[in-house]
């Protein structure tokens, strides 16, 4: 068999052809393997139409290709084509070479509308928005043609950079040149409009005749970034009722954001159905989306279902899911869907480290915070900011403040962030001193501190309790501007009431202009903490007054006040209430300070049998157990007192407290081998001693006074007066017996 023979001029115009229709196809391979055959032929090119689609086949293959390329055009004198000259810019453009795409468009003496187009969208498009918009300038000036994706381009560029005023004068340019009448530019501008101000972004779209998808998701999408989600879901309601728009995903994502910030898990169900009815639950992104939709509504159960019947899943859905376990305190939970994680072969990211490392700090697993800190020398993360700041908090909440302050010191640029997560490390440990110095390093380093810094210096100075040092932290906040704050300024109250100073308290409560349920609650805390528990409930009243309702965080700092104060009977009325309005949403603590309650009041069965009657799922804990306990030891108990501490100490087996308690209760009762036996047990186990103290104010200062410690510079000047103290009580008992009633001892 003789194959035809094919001529060299034929095979020349079948490289040419193919040249010319593969790049239809996306053959860009194929297009240079014809090129580097003409090369090789050694056939003279003649015809300059040939070199766009070699430069586009170099684009999509080869940079050092098209380099060549154009060394091969110079050589053969092509550059002074313009379309070739054109090609080549384009080529360079696109590639990321805006320099030698300057060198070629300064090199061209006759530049066409395509060449400035070429040129501006190169620069807007690799973000040179300040270089492209003043090329835009210049083309306008020599009369050039801008083309749509130039133009659209221009305008995301006014918006990137925030130059609203320029934006809005190109505006009025788009309507007089006729580029408004396009969809696309309307949308650009539109989403330009939706940072300068929803009023003006809504009056822009209104007036828009022909909207699109694009157009109902950007307004949607600025409703929700600035909270308005009533308004972002409005307009959906309108957009499905009258537009007939077919929905996509992106505009889905935006309305599942909106129902997020709400928090209406009903309405969630509803847009759930929605989606699916629509066939949009497949995309990824919505699915991710209803992942973190149903999180934000605490309804994990929905939010794992979802995920589960999600086809296809990405890191992003497993983080969603994770972060919404931690956020709604499962974290048990969190870990087994990071088992999961690991079983399907997912590899973590730095938004997995960040969970598992709020993980560990909510557990105090300090083992594996270490091991996770590994993870992060091995994944190289540790120069991601929001990782290591995440993991100094998690060292300090693990009581390991050196390990969160060698962190600290091994990083070169702190942030706001970074100086204000060591700040409150310090403070977490009951080191004020530390904290404070660390604030004063921050302020010579001339990082400006945040609100959030403010605030972790205001809790530094409460756990001081100095009354000077907390007046010069309120000043700072003044010098700020922030004292008015509402959270600042809850911060500051609470730091006077530390004080004990507690009118001062009242005064920058005063001063907070829009009082919030949690600053109310804040106030009434600092009265039952002064021992002012009828203070305390007035403020309770009054806050209703004022149109605020309070929440179970306010109810457990007045049912405290009652505790402290010996309120049984409006303890219990308060108590009554909660169950009444609240029912389910009670927490083990709200039990826990009736337990307390009771217990100081000396109604230690009442107490017990509030124990035994907390609602399933709630394991009583050891702050219940705790003051049962302790209530036997003061009303001499010892039966009752042996069932709660085998509680506490199952509990918490390696805090002294509970050991300390059983040990004064046998003393008391004249078991002293059952009492040296907790104290043995205590220095056998390793066990920390946490000894008590009095915190008392001399010219402002604090000064400690441990129990039996004598070592206080103070301790002898003090225990003279406590001496003195105690005489003059003796001596006025005994010039002023107390009368006894009898009667009273039987009622």
């Amino acid at each position: 068999m003789r194959f035809p023979i094919i001529s060299s001029g034929s095979k020349i115009s079948i490289w040419f052809s193919n040249i010319k229709e593969l790049p239809s196809s996306g053959k860009w391979k194929e297009v240079l393997y014809n090129y580097n055959d003409i090369k090789q032929a050694g056939v003279q090119l003649t015809d300059s139409s040939i070199f766009p689609p070699i430069l586009k086949a170099c684009l999509a293959f080869s940079f050092r290709c098209g380099k060549s390329v154009h060394a091969s055009l110079v050589k053969q004198g092509f550059e002074l084509y313009p379309s070739v000259q054109n090609s080549i810019m384009d080529f360079y453009a696109k590639s990321g070479a805006l320099s030698s795409a300057m060198g070629v468009f300064d090199y061209m003496k006759k530049k066409d509308s395509v060449s400035w187009n070429i040129i501006i969208r190169g620069h807007l498009h690799l973000g040179a928005s300040n270089e492209g918009l003043g090329l835009f300038i210049q083309g306008r000036e020599v009369g050039f043609e801008p083309n749509i994706s130039t133009i659209v381009l221009v305008i995301q560029a006014y918006h990137r950079l925030q130059a609203f005023d320029d934006g809005l004068k190109f505006h009025g340019y788009l309507i007089q040149s006729g580029f408004w009448s396009l969809t696309s530019v309307q949308n650009s501008i539109l989403s330009m409009y939706v940072d300068i101000g929803m009023v003006f972004a809504r009056k822009l779209f209104d007036e828009v005749h022909d909207k699109d998808v694009i157009s109902w998701t950007v307004m949607i999408g600025g409703y929700t970034q600035i909270g308005e989600s009533l308004f972002a879901l409005e307009l959906f309601k309108q957009m499905v009722s009258e537009s007939g728009i077919k929905m996509d995903g992106q505009i889905m994502v935006g309305v599942l954001k909106a129902y997020a910030n709400l928090g209406d898990i009903s309405m969630a169900k509803l847009v759930h159905g929605f989606i699916v009815s629509r066939n949009l639950d497949y995309d990824l992104f919505v699915g991710n989306s209803l992942i973190d939709l149903y999180c934000k509504c605490s309804d994990i159960d929905s939010a794992f279902r979802a995920f589960s019947e999600m086809p296809q899943k990405n890191i992003v859905s497993w983080n969603t899911l994770l972060s919404g376990f931690v956020r709604n305190q499962k974290y048990l939970e969190a870990l087994m869907v990071f088992n999961l994680m690991g079983n399907e072969g997912v590899d973590l990211d730095e938004v997995t480290i960040v969970s598992l490392l709020q993980i560990c700090k909510y557990l105090v697993h300090l083992h594996q915070c270490e091991l996770i800190h590994s993870r992060i020398l091995r994944k190289g993360f540790e120069l991601n900011e929001l990782v290591i700041n995440s993991l100094i908090d998690a060292y300090a909440k693990c009581d390991r403040i050196i390990y969160a302050w060698r962190q600290f010191c091994q990083i070169k640029r702190r942030d706001a962030v970074t100086w204000s997560t060591m700040i409150s490390g310090f403070t977490n440990c009951g080191m004020p001193d530390e904290a404070i110095a660390v604030y004063r390093d921050m302020h010579l380093s001339d990082e400006n501190p945040n609100h959030v810094t403010l605030i972790n210096i205001l809790e530094a100075c409460a756990l001081s309790a100095e009354l000077r040092r907390s007046k010069w932290a309120h000043g700072i906040a003044i010098r700020m501007g922030l004292a008015s704050n509402v959270a600042v300024g809850t911060a500051i109250l609470d730091m006077y009431s530390k004080c004990g100073a507690i009118d001062t308290s009242r005064r920058a409560f005063d001063q907070i202009p829009q009082k919030n349920v949690v600053s109310w609650g804040a106030l009434i805390a600092a009265h039952g903490l002064n021992g002012l528990p009828h203070d305390a409930l007035a403020l309770l009243s009054e806050m209703k007054i004022h149109g605020l309702k309070p929440n179970l965080i306010t109810a457990l700092s007045v049912l405290s006040a009652c505790s402290h104060g010996g309120l049984v009977e409006e303890g219990l009325f308060l108590f009554k209430e909660l169950t009444e309005n609240h029912g389910d949403e009670l927490r083990l603590e709200h039990y826990s300070c009736l337990v307390d309650l009771l217990a100081r009041a000396g109604k230690l069965d009442s107490a017990f049998n509030i124990i035994t009657r907390i609602p399933a799922g709630m394991k009583p804990g050891a702050s219940a157990w705790g003051a049962l306990l302790s209530a036997c030891r003061n009303y001499e108990s010892t039966e009752l007192g042996a069932g709660a501490l085998g509680q506490v100490l199952e509990l918490e087996p390696s805090i002294s407290a509970g050991y300390l308690l059983a040990s004064n209760i046998y003393a008391a009762g004249g078991s002293w081998v059952d009492a040296s036996r907790m104290r043995w047990i205590v220095k056998e186990r390793g066990i920390k001693m946490v000894a008590g103290y009095s915190l008392v104010h001399i010219d402002n200062k604090p000064h400690r006074f441990v129990a039996g410690d004598k070592n206080h510079p103070m301790s002898d000047e003090l225990y003279s007066v406590i001496e003195q103290m105690h005489s003059c009580m003796k001596m006025d008992m005994r010039a002023h017996p107390p009368s006894v009633n009898h009667n009273s001892l039987y009622t």
